[in-house]
């Protein structure tokens, strides 16, 4: 029997790429097993120049990272697909709307759609909800203002993912409204604080409401969440939400498969399973919040 295949996700990773592949490094080495692909919900920020990083980057104090890896002077040693988020280098995603390879090893996947990699079916949508933009044309983000509008999605993307079915996994940016509300009536007095009830969009919603992903992981709003829609007639859709990539306990979530299905998942790079096929997947799933803060890169409570 082949050995299971280690998919690792990040939370938004704001350019910080020489730290997430040291974090990747230490998930292997706990799990005894390479990771097989990394999955990036968006808000990666890879500027191919270190001008346009320092110019547009939401978190500009960080290093130019990417840069070096769009000119071949780094390496990503695992392959690494992303979404994208609110905040990106949208003039260059602008003319791979349908995804392409921005550096060795690293492939944006486009607008909306789904793949099939490492043999399992991934649906996406990338951006966030707008609704005054969402029936406008997208256009080429050749002004400030453009720029921003390219980081919604629009309706005929968001119905080129609603037909899809049997999906192992789907990657969004937006957290789906209401999951924050299932979580307070699952359980009254949480193991931590819950977020505010607005996080969310009803599109995205609607979106796994009707195309019933296995697992659903999304990023955004900088907090790790975790929560299980299900219901009478209606399949389980696990959902994982990771917190920006400041620290990795709760910015690293990873899966573990055996053919298409997951049979064990965890946070951050110790390796410790905190869950397991048949268990639940709720709030008690998180690992304990860390108290101390990362020097000059805490952990923010809000999207940027």
């Amino acid at each position: 029997m082949p050995e299971p295949l280690l998919v690792a996700a990040l939370g938004d990773i704001h350019g910080r790429f020489h730290r997430v592949e040291t974090w990747l490094d230490a998930l292997e080495q706990a799990r005894g097993r390479p990771v097989g692909m990394v999955l990036a919900v968006g808000d990666v920020e890879a500027f191919r120049r270190a001008d346009d990083h320092r110019r547009k980057a939401a978190k500009r104090t960080m290093p130019a990272e990417f840069a070096e890896y769009a000119d071949g002077i780094r390496r990503v040693k695992r392959p690494l697909y992303f979404i994208g988020g609110n905040n990106e280098d949208f003039e260059a995603l602008h003319d791979f709307q349908d995804g392409g390879e921005l550096a060795p090893g690293v492939t944006y996947l486009g607008r909306s759609g789904s793949r099939e990699l490492c043999g399992l079916r991934v649906a996406y949508l990338s951006g966030i909800h707008a609704p005054r933009f969402i029936e406008q044309p997208l256009r080429r983000p050749i002004t400030q203002d453009l720029m921003k509008q390219a980081g919604y999605f629009r309706a005929a993307e968001v119905e080129r993912v609603m037909p899809l079915r049997d999906m192992d996994l789907m990657l969004v940016h937006e957290w789906p409204r209401g999951i924050v509300q299932r979580a307070r009536e699952e359980n009254p007095t949480p193991p931590r604080p819950l977020p505010s009830y607005w996080i969310g969009n009803p599109v995205t919603r609607r979106l796994v409401d009707t195309v019933l992903p296995r697992w659903m992981l999304c990023g955004h709003s900088h907090k790790a969440f975790a929560v299980t829609l299900e219901g009478v007639g209606r399949p389980a859709t696990r959902i994982a939400c990771l917190d920006q990539a400041s620290r990795p306990e709760e910015s690293v979530f990873w899966l573990e498969y055996e053919g298409r299905t997951a049979v064990r998942a965890g946070w951050g790079v110790t390796g410790q399973v905190a869950w397991a096929l048949d268990q639940r997947w709720d709030m008690a799933s998180l690992p304990v919040p860390s108290v101390e803060p990362e020097g000059g890169d805490a952990t923010v409570t809000a999207p940027v």
